[in-house]
């Protein structure tokens, strides 16, 4: 499992019976998980701490109890500022486990040492597209949602890069990878983060098991002659993180060579050492094994 540790405002403190307790900042929240379910570690007084707490409703959905929670609030993660705050459906507007790949792709684009495009799709509330641009390379930003694509403007302002050549577009994937492939234009990374269910802003429906590998496909058609890497992100339960390796070597890694492997993200609990499991990660880079 890829953990990341190395957060100074992220703390997971707990999970456990379905939930997880964590600080963001000077702020505790208390929300559901579906992989906790062991016992809790803590005592229900440390849980009762929460600011925020998100509870499910029985017909679906949920909502927040808020003691001073704010609307939005500022963190770092590494040498990166994000804002975030309570969401619905339990998010925050950040994943924090995703800061192992971001690590990982800053880290192959500085050894690079040549300009570096980066493809960032579903790319939400930026986290990726601000990692990249800070470890120097030019990132077109491409999500569905205007307020998500405000929102990583606000991001990458709040890590001093508001000049970085970042290219922000608010257009479904598919369509916008499409053009990309008629306008010759190419990229030495891609990364994506696709849902496991949604609807196109035409009501194209979007099932991750039925049409991820025909996106990979069209994905890997904008790569350039010397790609870099090549990241898909899941959260869909019950996908093996084995399969994602599978899809790059057959796609990517069948025309540029290369090395794929994927293994589950995690975030280590800092009351017991366990480390909760946060959905999978393949990736396929250049270089090989």
């Amino acid at each position: 499992m890829w953990a990341w540790n190395g957060h100074r405002d992220y703390e997971l403190l707990d999970c456990g019976d379905g939930e997880k307790l964590e600080r963001w900042g000077n702020y505790f929240l208390r929300r559901p998980d579906p992989q906790a379910i062991w016992r809790k570690t803590l005592s229900e007084q440390e849980w009762d701490r929460a600011d925020g707490v998100y509870a499910r409703s029985a017909t679906g959905g949920g909502e927040w109890t808020k003691k001073k929670l704010p609307e939005k609030w500022e963190i770092s993660v590494g040498k990166l500022r994000f804002q975030v705050g309570p969401m619905n459906f339990k998010h925050t507007g950040l994943f924090p486990e995703q800061a192992e790949n971001w690590a990982f792709c800053g880290g192959l684009i500085e050894k690079a040492n040549r300009p570096i495009n980066v493809l960032n799709l579903f790319a939400y509330t930026g986290g990726a597209s601000v990692a990249c641009a800070k470890a120097g390379a030019a990132v077109c930003h491409v999500d569905a949602s205007k307020g998500m694509t405000a929102w990583a403007k606000d991001n990458a302002g709040l890590s001093g890069l508001s000049d970085a050549p970042i290219r922000y577009i608010v257009d479904d994937c598919a369509k916008f990878v499409q053009r990309e492939i008629r306008r010759g234009n190419r990229y030495e990374g891609i990364i994506m983060d696709p849902p496991s269910y949604g609807r196109g802003p035409s009501g194209e429906i979007w099932k991750l098991e039925e049409n991820l590998v025909p996106f990979v496909e069209l994905a890997a058609q904008v790569l350039s002659d010397q790609p870099l890497f090549f990241i898909i992100n899941s959260y869909t339960t019950g996908l093996s993180a084995s399969v994602l390796t599978y899809i790059l070597a057959s796609t990517v890694g069948k025309k540029h060579g290369g090395h794929a492997v994927s293994d589950e993200l995690g975030l280590p609990v800092s009351c017991n050492g366990l480390v909760l499991p946060c959905g999978s990660t393949g990736r396929w880079t250049s270089e090989e094994k």
